[in-house]
């Protein structure tokens, strides 16, 4: 009886041991580490956390600062969703004044307004000209006519006056005091999609140019200006915010096309923890390409590390001599958190190619497909 009551103590401690978050997880395989220390790789930052328990698995080098490239673009999406939330849109209006030669273009700094019909129509982007020729069609001609414009980035006034040519002109003003004999009159206006929108796009497709404008605007909405020391505390400021630790960060863009850019690989895996727990920041997860299948992870995990398939949503980049990849990567019923710098490669493209099939199949070597019990 003793003896079978043993057993049965035994058999009970290992059924909750297989429901203890903390025997959740204990390492990456030894295939990881092998490759992780591949000298293709150049003494990188890698971490690795295990979501469910919170805990770091693997790391080495995790705490440098090294330059990003574009998976600074996971801060500044999560910075923007910080400032205005996932469902923010951005409006730009065309308004008369007294003089009916004289209009008021007035713009939110739409980060996705553009001149294109054709990019309008098919990735659902607000259209500047739209505007303009609302004007033109009432007045018929271009005739005298001024447009007087704020809260516009510089490079779409440039567009319009490529669009336009000679025959309007564009000064740019100081928004003006609004007072009742003077507000101007709303003609017509356009509206960017949601910012998650936005946000999956850039993130999808690294558009380095909607990266810097989402994070400048989000700095100016915190309180700060938009330039690069503005910036980098709108940063600070949306780490701690959520608690993530960002020691060494020093960024000069949004974009982290910069070759000055410096995070370290825990502030980027603690983050990446930080969105897959908070509900509002899901358009960053969301936006992430995956392996095999989309975006700028479409044609890698093709051929070596083809095991991870459709397992690893991530954001890509590279810089000169930075290949990085930061994210998640699905392991049965478990998707841990990974981000990997590697900023010490020679700068050819022959040599990141050779790091970024290193890092996929370091990844590969974790991910696995959720088991389904067969039914009966």
């Amino acid at each position: 009886m003793i003896k079978l009551r043993l057993i049965s103590l035994i058999s009970a401690m290992v059924l909750l041991a297989s429901f203890n978050p903390s025997a959740h997880a204990v390492s990456v395989p030894k295939t990881f580490k092998k490759l992780a220390t591949s000298s293709t790789l150049a003494k990188p930052g890698i971490i690795v956390f295990d979501p469910a328990t919170q805990t770091e698995i693997y790391s080495d080098a995790a705490d440098e600062p090294r330059a990003p490239a574009s998976v600074l673009k996971i801060i500044s999406a999560a910075a923007a969703i910080y400032a205005f939330g996932p469902d923010k849109v951005f409006n730009t209006t065309i308004n008369s004044t007294e003089d009916p030669d004289v209009y008021i273009l007035q713009g939110e700094r739409d980060p996705w307004l553009t001149t294109s019909a054709s990019e309008a129509k098919r990735s659902n982007r607000a259209l500047s000209t739209k505007l303009i020729n609302e004007i033109i069609n009432r007045r018929g001609d271009y005739a005298g006519l001024k447009i007087k414009f704020y809260g516009m980035f510089d490079a779409d006034i440039k567009s319009l006056r490529t669009y336009y040519g000679n025959e309007i002109k564009f000064e740019r003003i100081i928004k003006p005091p609004a007072t009742p004999d003077q507000e101007p009159t709303e003609i017509s206006r356009v509206t960017s999609p949601k910012l998650r929108k936005i946000l999956n796009f850039t993130l999808l497709w690294s558009d380095n140019v909607l990266a810097d404008r989402v994070a400048r605007n989000a700095a100016a909405k915190l309180g700060y200006s938009r330039d690069d020391l503005s910036l980098n505390l709108a940063f600070e400021d949306t780490l701690s915010s959520l608690g993530v630790n960002s020691t060494g960060l020093k960024v000069f863009d949004g974009s982290g096309l910069s070759r000055e850019n410096r995070v370290s690989v825990r502030t980027v895996a603690e983050l990446l923890l930080k969105i897959r727990n908070e509900p509002q920041f899901q358009a960053v997860y969301d936006g992430l390409p995956l392996s095999g299948k989309t975006g700028t992870l479409k044609k890698r995990f093709q051929e070596s590390a083809s095991t991870a398939k459709g397992l690893v949503k991530a954001k890509t980049g590279w810089i000169n001599s930075s290949v990085t990849l930061a994210g998640y990567v699905e392991a049965g019923d478990s998707e841990y958190v990974f981000a990997v710098i590697a900023n010490r490669l020679t700068p050819t493209e022959t040599t990141r190619d050779r790091a970024r099939k290193i890092i996929d199949r370091m990844l590969a070597s974790i991910a696995k497909p959720i088991q389904i019990a067969p039914v009966g």
